[in-house]
C-alpha cells in the first residue's frame, strides 16, 4: 500500500485578502446600524413615541446579527496561522453565518408575535413619526447595502480566496481556479448572512411605508401588522435557507458536488479502465472554493502511483488537499 499527501504545506494559512474586506465591510456597517438604534431609541424615549422605539429595538438585534458576522472574521483572520486549525479557519466564518442566520429566524417570530398582537388589540399610529423612521431606517439600509456590496464584488473579483496557501499544481493547473458554474455554495455565507439582515431590514421599511401610508390616507390600520406579518414570512425564508446552506458546510455534506461526479468520472476514464476501482472517497470543503479529498483506490495496474493520481486530480483547480491509498490485487 503507498499512500501520499498531496500538498504538504497546506497547513500555511493565510487570511484572504477578500475576508479583509468583508470584515471591514460588516464592522463599519455594525457602526452604523448601532448608532441609528441608539438614535432611535433616544428619540422614541424623548418623544413617547413607541413606533420609534420598536424600531430602534428591532434594529438592535440586527446590529448585534451583524456584528456577529463581524466578530466572525476577526477570530478567523486572528487564529489564521494556528496550526492546531487543520484546515485553517474559514470554517468560523460559516459558522457566523449559521448563527446570524439563526438570529434572522428569531426577528421573524417577534415580528410575527408583534404583529398578531396588534392585530388583535389595535393601537394607535402615530403615522407621521412612523413614516419618518421608516423612511430613515431604508436609507441607514441602503447605505449598508452598498457597503456590504463593494465588499462583495471584492471577494468575487479576489480569486479563489480558499485561505489557504498550497503548491500551484493544486490550484492553478490551468492558470485559473476550476469552477462549477454559478453554484452559490462558494459564497461567502458570512457576508451572505450580514446581507440578508440589511435586505430584511430594508424589506421591513418599505412595507412599513407602504402600509403606514395606506392608514394614513384610507384609515386601513389592519395594513400595517398585516404587513408586518408578511415581511416575517420572508423573512423566515431567507433565514432558513441561510441555516441550510451554512448547516451543509458545517457537517461536510459535500458528496453530492459535482466536484465528486468529476472524480468518479476521472478514475473511470483515465485510470486504466477495468483495472482500477474506487475503494474509498471522502470529499469536503476546506475553503470557499477549496476542497480537501480522501480517495483509496484497488488496483492491478502496477504503474499505478500516488504521483500519477496527483497529476490527473490536479485538473481540477479546487482540490487544494488529497491523500491517496492505492491497495494492489493479490
Amino acid at each position: 500500500m503507498r499512500t501520499e499527501n498531496l500538498c504538504p504545506g497546506f497547513q500555511e494559512h493565510a487570511f484572504h485578502e477578500a475576508s479583509g474586506a468583508a470584515e471591514r465591510g460588516t464592522r463599519a456597517v455594525t457602526w452604523i446600524t448601532a448608532a441609528t438604534m441608539v438614535v432611535e431609541i433616544a428619540a422614541g424615549w424623548w418623544f413617547n413615541s413607541m413606533a420609534l422605539l420598536a424600531d430602534g429595538w428591532h434594529m438592535s438585534s440586527h446590529a448585534l446579527a451583524i456584528g456577529l458576522s463581524a466578530f466572525a472574521y476577526a477570530a478567523a483572520r486572528r487564529y489564521a496561522r494556528d496550526r492546531s486549525f487543520a484546515f485553517g479557519t474559514w470554517k468560523i466564518e460559516v459558522l457566523g453565518g449559521f448563527a446570524s442566520a439563526l438570529l434572522l429566524l428569531v426577528v421573524a417570530v417577534l415580528m410575527v408575535a408583534g404583529s398578531v398582537e396588534r392585530l388583535i388589540a389595535a393601537q394607535p399610529i402615530h403615522y407621521p413619526e412612523a413614516m419618518l423612521v421608516a423612511a430613515l431606517g431604508l436609507a441607514v439600509n441602503i447605505v449598508c447595502a452598498v457597503i456590504l456590496g463593494r465588499a462583495g464584488a471584492h471577494q468575487h473579483g479576489g480569486g479563489a480566496g480558499h485561505g489557504h496557501a498550497h503548491p500551484a499544481h493544486a490550484g492553478e493547473a490551468h492558470g485559473r481556479p476550476h469552477e462549477h458554474g454559478k453554484d452559490a455554495r462558494h459564497h461567502d455565507l458570512n457576508l451572505k448572512s450580514a446581507y440578508v439582515h440589511v435586505l430584511a431590514d430594508a424589506l421591513t421599511s418599505v412595507l412599513a411605508l407602504a402600509a403606514l401610508a395606506g392608514g394614513w390616507l384610507y384609515g386601513w390600520g389592519w395594513l400595517d401588522p398585516a404587513t408586518g406579518i408578511l415581511g416575517a414570512l420572508l423573512v423566515a425564508i431567507w433565514a432558513r435557507g441561510l441555516l441550510a446552506a451554512s448547516a451543509k458546510v458545517l457537517l461536510d455534506r459535500e458528496m453530492d458536488h459535482p466536484l465528486v461526479d468529476e472524480i468518479l468520472a476521472m478514475v473511470d476514464t483515465d485510470l486504466a479502465p477495468g483495472q482500477t476501482r474506487i475503494t474509498d472517497l471522502h470529499v469536503w470543503r476546506v475553503g470557499r472554493r477549496s476542497y480537501a479529498c480522501v480517495l483509496g483506490l484497488l488496483t492491478s495496474d502496477a504503474d499505478l502511483t500516488p504521483a500519477r493520481v496527483r497529476k490527473l486530480l490536479s485538473r481540477n483547480g479546487e482540490i487544494a488537499h488529497s491523500t491517496i491509498e492505492i491497495h494492489r490485487r493479490g
